[in-house]
C-alpha cells in the first residue's frame, strides 16, 4: 500500500453518512433484532473465508450495500462464493436482511456500520471481487475528501483484492464520475482498466443487475449511468 501522511485529504479513515431514516416497521425490526446477530461479520479479529464460512472459498465484499439488491443478486447466482457486505444505514440493512431470508441465502455476512472498519481485517490479497456503487458523490469540493474514491481507500482495495481480483465501481454523478476516473489514473500500476471501447462503461456488464436506486437515477433524474471495472495487478 501506498503511505499517506496524517491527515492528508485523500486518506479517508472513516466513512461519512447517516445510519438511520424512517422508522423501521416491526417485521424490519425483527429481522434486525434476530437475523443479524446471525450472520453478522465477528465484532473484533481477522475475517476470512473460513472465519465466516467455514471453507476456503472465493470471497466478495461490497462497500455500502444500499437496499442488498446487488449484493443478494450476485449470491444468489454463486452459491459457492461468499459475499460480505457493509451498510450504516439501518433501514438498508433491514431490507438487504429481507432478502437474505426470502432466497434463503446461507453465503452473506453482514456488517452494520462503517465498511472500511471491517475490509482492514480481511488478510492482504484475499477477496476476489470489491464493489462500490452508486456511492455518496458528496458533490461539494470541500467534502471530496469524504468520497470513498480517494487515494487511501483505493489504495486498501488493491491490498485487498487477490492479483487478477476485480474492482467494480458504478455512479452516476458526473462530478465523481470525473474525480473517480483521476484518482484510477494515478493507481494504474495497481490496476488495470478493463475497457475498450465507450460502451464497455456505458452499458451494465453481464451479472450486474440493476438496483432501485439505479433505476430511480435513471427513470426519475434522467441520469446517464456508468459502469467501470478494474483488474488488480500481479505486484
Amino acid at each position: 500500500m501506498t503511505a499517506h501522511k496524517p491527515g492528508d485529504p485523500t486518506t479517508l479513515n472513516r466513512l461519512y453518512g447517516r445510519s438511520k431514516g424512517k422508522k423501521l416497521r416491526s417485521e424490519q425490526s425483527d429481522l434486525v433484532e434476530k437475523l443479524l446477530p446471525q450472520i453478522a461479520v465477528p465484532a473484533e479479529g481477522g475475517i476470512d473465508s473460513v472465519i465466516l464460512f467455514g471453507d476456503d472459498r472465493p470471497l466478495h465484499f461490497e462497500i455500502g450495500f444500499g437496499g442488498g439488491e446487488h449484493l443478494a443478486y450476485r449470491a444468489d447466482i454463486l452459491p459457492d462464493h461468499g459475499f460480505v457486505g457493509a451498510e450504516p444505514f439501518v433501514n438498508g440493512v433491514a431490507q438487504a436482511l429481507a432478502h437474505v431470508r426470502d432466497a434463503a441465502l446461507r453465503n452473506v455476512r453482514l456488517h452494520m456500520g462503517d465498511a472500511l472498519d471491517v475490509l482492514r481485517r480481511v488478510p492482504d490479497g484475499s477477496l476476489s471481487f470489491i464493489y462500490l456503487l452508486h456511492p455518496d458523490p458528496w458533490p461539494k469540493a470541500r467534502h471530496a475528501k469524504r468520497r470513498m474514491m480517494n487515494d487511501g481507500p483505493v489504495d486498501l482495495i488493491a491490498a485487498k483484492l487477490k492479483s487478477g481480483g476485480e474492482f467494480r465501481f458504478g455512479t452516476d454523478h458526473s462530478t465523481y464520475l470525473r474525480h473517480a476516473l483521476m484518482i484510477m489514473q494515478r493507481h494504474r500500476h495497481q490496476y488495470d482498466w478493463l475497457c475498450e471501447k465507450a460502451s464497455d462503461f456505458q452499458r451494465r456488464p453481464g451479472g450486474w443487475p440493476e438496483t432501485r436506486y439505479e433505476a430511480k437515477a435513471r427513470n426519475v433524474y434522467g441520469h446517464e449511468v456508468w459502469y467501470f471495472r478494474w483488474r488488480r495487478k500481479a505486484d
